[in-house]
């Protein structure tokens, strides 16, 4: 790990403690990220974009044995993001380390940065056609996400037959999108990125990976990709290997690519 700048000018042992405090940060972000008794992730998606506003990008996916061994990269793939690019979002990341940059806020087109536990798979196949090890739901006519702040379902996905078609009114996002938007196949496959845990109203909402409809088709705020990739991320990623996502410009990727513990920043372009 680079020494952090300024650090030079210290004497020799509170440069010691400045680099132990680093290595703190860095154990910290990815080896205490799963929870208080869970192991250290063994699986990382990285997705890089050229700045804040770029909407297109490229997703990485790394593989390691143990919280101590390096990374290795298992594959990458072209990704489209949000249509205005990216915004710091509500995840795992520690709030102090977030610099310059837009806050996520519901509706702005952007897609959340920073590092995230990944959630379900979802789509519109049976299980057993889904080809994961992750938990994975089959979505029909009545499921949907709710992107309304006032909604206590807010950032959940419901079932309309369990809470009411009252409770669902106002969302824009049907998750059988093909049955409600003349076939559209985005949601075909997909996964959730668990950003905005806490449900805070207006943080943002409802962020997936899914399909993409056409090659660098932009977001309302998910990641977007080629069914083939899809299929390819889904059967690799193991819950038991605790998978994280991380989403940044690669500016800030290099910034934080040693805080963090990531792959070096110049294997995530």
């Amino acid at each position: 790990m680079a020494p952090h700048p300024g650090t030079h000018r210290l004497p020799p042992s509170l440069r010691l403690l400045a680099a132990l405090a680093l290595l703190l940060v860095a154990a910290t972000v990815l080896a205490a990220l799963p929870g208080a008794g869970e192991p250290a992730p063994r699986q990382l998606v990285v997705v890089t974009t050229a700045g804040w506003d770029a909407a297109t990008g490229t997703l990485r996916y790394y593989e390691r044995e143990g919280a101590q061994s390096p990374w290795r990269e298992a594959g990458h793939f072209a990704v489209a993001i949000g249509r205005n690019g990216a915004a710091w979002g509500q995840g795992l990341h520690p709030a102090a380390d977030q610099g310059q940059g837009p806050a996520k806020r519901e509706g702005d087109g952007r897609s959340p940065a920073g590092v995230f536990a990944l959630g379900s798979a979802f789509g519109y196949l049976p299980a057993g056609e889904a080809a994961t090890a992750l938990p994975y739901r089959q979505m029909d006519a009545s499921h949907w996400c709710m992107d309304v702040p006032e909604s206590p379902h807010y950032n959940r996905i419901v079932d309309a037959r369990e809470v009411g078609e009252a409770a669902v009114a106002g969302s824009s996002e049907p998750m059988r999108l093909d049955l409600h938007h003349d076939g559209d196949p985005r949601y075909r496959l997909g996964l959730v990125i668990a950003h905005n845990p806490d449900n805070a109203p207006g943080a943002g909402s409802c962020i997936f990976a899914h399909l993409w409809r056409q090659p660098g088709e932009a977001t309302a705020g998910c990641t977007a990709m080629a069914e083939a990739d899809m299929r390819r991320l889904l059967a690799w990623l193991d819950p038991a290997a605790q998978p994280r996502l991380v989403l940044l410009p690669r500016a800030e990727y290099a910034r934080l690519a040693p805080r963090w513990g990531l792959p070096a920043a110049g294997s995530a372009r």
